[in-house]
């Protein structure tokens, strides 16, 4: 195994767990995020807080990097 494939499948497994943090994290219909930690979207406010919003826009942008890396990886291993 090339160096650079060892260090591409590590850095995938790390986006891949890192991925599947985030989503469990992200609100769905209920909850998630703020009322876990109490915030005031548990009040029943209308829209997302900046919390959810970050949460939602690091989210996405880690989902691009595991689909950069598994593209690179399909590269590499072919």
């Amino acid at each position: 195994m090339d160096t650079i494939t060892a260090v591409l499948i590590s850095v995938h497994v790390l986006i891949s767990v890192a991925l599947i943090a985030l989503v469990l994290l992200n609100s769905g219909k209920g909850g998630g995020l703020s009322d876990m930690l109490g915030g005031p979207g548990s009040s029943g406010n209308i829209g997302q807080t900046l919390a959810e919003r970050n949460l939602g826009r690091i989210t996405a942008i880690v989902a691009l990097l595991f689909a950069a890396t598994t593209l690179t990886l399909f590269w590499f291993l072919d």
